[in-house]
């Protein structure tokens, strides 16, 4: 995960469900107090092997997660995508690529399965569905597969979700390019699911004969983690 999604922790030590929901509580708390809930934190975190007492407001009301010890840097000149799996024209895509092909805006809340929301961000970039087009999917394809340069996160979505018309490979957010922080320079940004789901750092989308769970789902995670299933209280996706 990234700025959005549960938390920086050495690669492979997992951060359970129950772990994660337990900290809604001291996430709100720190939403309505704010500074003093940071002296709560350190307290929780002498005894915290899960990292997750490491959460951090930043800028625009995201907040800071990663999966790794150390997050990767590629620079737009640098960056690659890969496009392959169960296609007939594999492709290698550069940052220049991607900037060429026609762009799609979505302007969408942004929401963490742990509770916190930033509301109305604006991203653009490549829908996922033209790529997968591009690369000639085949029929026998039923779900995509996402790799994160980070050389541990990973995702997946059903080909139905891949094609929907509010998932991004996306390359600018809120009027600039995607940071590092935010997984840039492109992630992925799936708008009708929880922050997990749209994997930051993306380098690799392969189309598979089956949804392969990714990081958290291994660990717990809904796979379909439309935003609404599970807290009761957001709009289900409506496109």
């Amino acid at each position: 995960m990234g700025m959005d999604e549960p938390n920086r922790e050495p690669a492979g030590k997992p951060v359970g469900r129950r772990v994660v929901l337990g900290m809604l509580g001291l996430g709100a708390l720190g939403v309505a107090v704010g500074g003093p809930v940071s002296s709560v934190i350190a307290k929780i975190g002498e005894n915290d092997p899960t990292g997750l007492s490491g959460l951090l407001p930043a800028t625009g009301g995201f907040r800071y997660y990663s999966v790794v010890g150390k997050d990767p840097e590629v620079s737009p000149a640098d960056y690659r995508l890969t496009v392959n799996g169960l296609v007939a024209n594999k492709l290698d895509i550069s940052f220049a690529d991607l900037a060429a092909m026609p762009q799609t805006g979505i302007t969408h809340d942004f929401q963490c399965v742990t509770g916190w929301r930033v509301n109305d961000v604006a991203w653009s970039g490549v829908l996922l569905s033209d790529l997968l087009r591009l690369a000639q999917v085949s029929p026998t394809a039923r779900a995509v597969r996402f790799t994160s340069f980070d050389g541990v996160y990973t995702e997946s979505l059903t080909m139905e979700q891949a094609m929907r018309p509010d998932v991004l490979v996306a390359s600018s957010m809120l009027g600039g390019p995607v940071s590092n922080d935010h997984g840039g320079p492109v992630r992925l940004f799936v708008a009708p699911m929880y922050g997990y789901k749209s994997l930051k750092w993306l380098g690799g989308i392969e189309a598979t004969s089956t949804v392969q769970p990714g990081y958290w789902e291994v660990r717990g995670y809904d796979a379909d983690a439309w935003v609404g299933k599970s807290n009761g209280r957001d709009d289900a996706p409506t496109v």
